[in-house]
């Protein structure tokens, strides 16, 4: 069988892979790429619309954001409003709307405000929205079944529609691959239902093993495959000092248009994970969608019925005296204990929708169960990784790149958001190994400026 070799290898045909292989294929001078993908076409998985919240999360609205990180996450979430817009997305997969973070009670009213006057140096479009003017943007908030107004005090910080804030990311991972093969002079090839067995590393050269026995081989492997990048890393070798506790996110729909834009929530900082939020729906008629939930799940996928991802999960989680101390200092406290308990709730039939509308409500006082639905089918699996070495879940992404000639990612949220930053940061690196150079002019020009 004849070997197909190519300087870059990308594993993983989500919303992070076909970015980077866009990224090296316009900004490089790397001749040949290829994407190696498990599963029949690009973003099956946790970028789809259905596995996420379809938001591009720039800092403005998250409460969990530091200034510092929002300062760094707004650039890139830019870079993904800027591509849209070049390549006709805009309206049709990118779309504008409102989106607002609210406060409820005096206590988040105040946080509200706080975040409100520092943030908003960093987006100069942000507003603050008392109660009467919340009545008028986002009414659901504010009244009751009867049109009586919640007693609490109640504000916001956000935008009435100027920003862009919805996306369908699987389209976007589709439109970053074709644009990939169009760069002339370049070869970017896709490999479907190709899932990857074995990364082999002999004299430099890497031998990729697959399922459907191709063969392929590489000068660089880039490994952008969620939860299956520790796991690939740990079969190498490499990032035996991590864990992984896969976080499964499920949602809840509503069979109308609720809210008029995305609604967050004030993040209890003692929390790893987000708080509920509403956001309407590209994929189902905007219809509000609510959620995500958190559950820890022994699977490094979901929805695929495959036992051997849960094989793979003990393989990865590594379990040993390190890991069991980090998941115990998370339930010694109190509130993660009681999240961790509501959020197994959720996933109980019978009991779930009644449990979960009283969160839900703090949103949308008015919500009755007949309004709300399991969404059966949505959400995916987040990769949260445990550093065994600290005794700690390390929130957000990370990156195992002690193998020279490859770099293994994982991207939980804002991953999706932050897709073009990251791969330019991948890409700058990939050059460096390979003698390549960078077009920093072309990328800062295009997806920057």
């Amino acid at each position: 069988m004849k070997e197909n070799h190519y300087e870059v290898v990308i594993i993983g045909g989500g919303i992070s892979g076909s970015a980077a292989a866009y990224v090296l294929a316009r900004y490089t001078d790397i001749k040949s790429v290829a994407i190696v993908e498990k599963y029949e076409g690009l973003s099956t998985l946790n970028s789809k619309c259905t596995a996420n919240s379809q938001t591009i999360h720039c800092g403005d609205i998250e409460t969990n954001y530091t200034y510092e990180k929002a300062a760094v996450v707004s650039k890139k979430a830019n870079m993904i409003s800027k591509y849209g817009l070049q390549h006709g997305l805009n309206e049709k997969h990118m779309f504008a709307g409102q989106k607002m973070a609210i406060g409820v009670g005096d206590e988040e009213c105040e946080k509200i405000k706080a975040r409100y006057e520092e943030f908003k140096t960093l987006y100069p479009y942000l507003e603050f929205f008392d109660k009467e003017t919340l009545k008028q943007i986002e009414p659901k908030i504010i009244f009751d079944r009867d049109g009586k107004e919640r007693p609490e005090n109640v504000v916001g910080m956000g935008s009435r529609g100027g920003q862009y804030t919805t996306v369908d990311y699987g389209a976007f991972s589709n439109s970053f691959a074709n644009n990939a093969k169009a760069e002339e002079s370049k070869t970017c090839d896709v490999y479907l239902n190709s899932q990857v067995t074995k990364i082999a590393n002999v004299g430099g050269k890497f031998y990729i093993t697959t399922k459907n026995n191709l063969s392929i081989s590489a000068d660089f492997v880039l490994v952008d495959a969620g939860a299956h990048s520790l796991y690939l890393a740990h079969e190498m070798g490499y990032g035996l000092e991590k864990s992984c506790f896969p976080v499964a996110g499920s949602f809840y729909m509503t069979k109308q248009k609720l809210l008029n834009g995305k609604v967050y929530m004030v993040q209890n900082p003692k929390l790893p994970f987000a708080a509920l939020h509403g956001d309407p729906d590209l994929a189902e008629g905007w219809c509000t969608r609510f959620g995500p939930t958190a559950l820890v799940i022994p699977q490094l996928e979901r929805y695929h019925g495959h036992v051997v991802t849960f094989l793979e999960f003990f393989k990865t989680l590594r379990l040993d005296s390190k890991v069991i101390s980090a998941g115990f200092d998370l339930l010694k406290d109190s509130d993660i204990r009681n999240y961790i308990l509501r959020n197994f709730l959720f996933e109980i039939p019978l009991i779930n929708k009644s449990t979960f509308i009283k969160d839900v409500r703090k949103i949308v006082p008015s919500i009755q169960p007949d309004e709300l639905r399991y969404a059966s089918g949505f959400g995916g699996v987040r990769p949260q990784v445990v550093d065994k070495i600290q005794k700690k879940l390390l929130l957000g992404e990370a990156s195992i790149n002690e193998c020279p000639g490859a770099i293994f990612n994982m991207t939980p949220s804002p991953g999706a958001t932050s897709c073009l930053g990251n791969a330019k940061r991948d890409a700058i690196e990939i050059c460096k190994y390979l003698g390549k150079s960078f077009n920093e002019d072309k990328f800062h020009a295009e997806l920057e400026d």
